[in-house]
C-alpha cells in the first residue's frame, strides 16, 4: 500500500503524534520512513551576521534534536529513518522533498507550533491543497 511515508515535524505536540503514528505504519508496512524539519526562513529570512543567525541557528539546532527524537523512537521498532533539516519555507520544502523521496504517504500534525489554538494550520493546510500525494493529518 504504501512503500515509502514521510513525516513533517516541528517539535509541537501534534507533529509528535504525526511521527508516533507514521513510525506504527512504517513498521506495519515495512515501509521506508523519511522525517524532515524545515527551519522557517520564510518567517525569519535568511542569515546574515545578525541576531536572525543566533536565531535560526537555535532553531536548526532544535529541529536536528527533533530529528534525533524520530531516529530514537523508530530505533525502538527497529526501524531506519533517514532524516532531513532544511531552511526556506515549510510547506514548499517538504512537498519539495516528497516528490524527491516519492512519498506514498505524508504524514502530518494538523497544526504546529505557531498555530496552537487553530484547528489546522497553515503547513498542513497548504500541503493538503497543494500536494498529489496523500496526506494524513494526526
Amino acid at each position: 500500500m504504501y512503500d515509502t511515508i514521510l513525516v513533517g515535524t516541528d517539535g509541537s505536540d501534534d507533529a509528535g503524534d504525526a511521527v508516533s503514528r507514521a513510525i506504527e505504519a512504517a513498521d506495519s508496512l515495512d515501509a521506508d520512513l523519511h522525517a524532515i524539519t524545515v527551519v522557517n526562513t520564510k518567517r525569519y529570512g535568511e542569515p546574515a551576521l545578525s541576531s536572525k543567525e543566533a536565531v535560526l541557528n537555535e532553531l536548526e539546532s532544535r529541529g536536528n534534536d527533533q530529528l534525533n527524537d524520530v531516529v530514537e523512537q523508530a530505533a525502538e521498532v527497529g526501524l531506519d529513518v533517514e532524516t532531513d533539516c532544511q531552511h526556506g519555507d515549510p510547506c514548499s520544502n517538504l512537498l519539495d522533498y516528497a516528490d524527491e523521496i516519492d512519498a506514498d504517504l505524508i504524514v502530518l500534525g494538523s497544526k504546529g507550533r505557531t498555530h496552537a489554538a487553530s484547528k489546522i494550520g497553515s503547513t498542513a493546510n497548504r500541503v493538503i491543497r497543494e500536494s498529489d500525494r496523500e496526506v494524513l493529518l494526526v
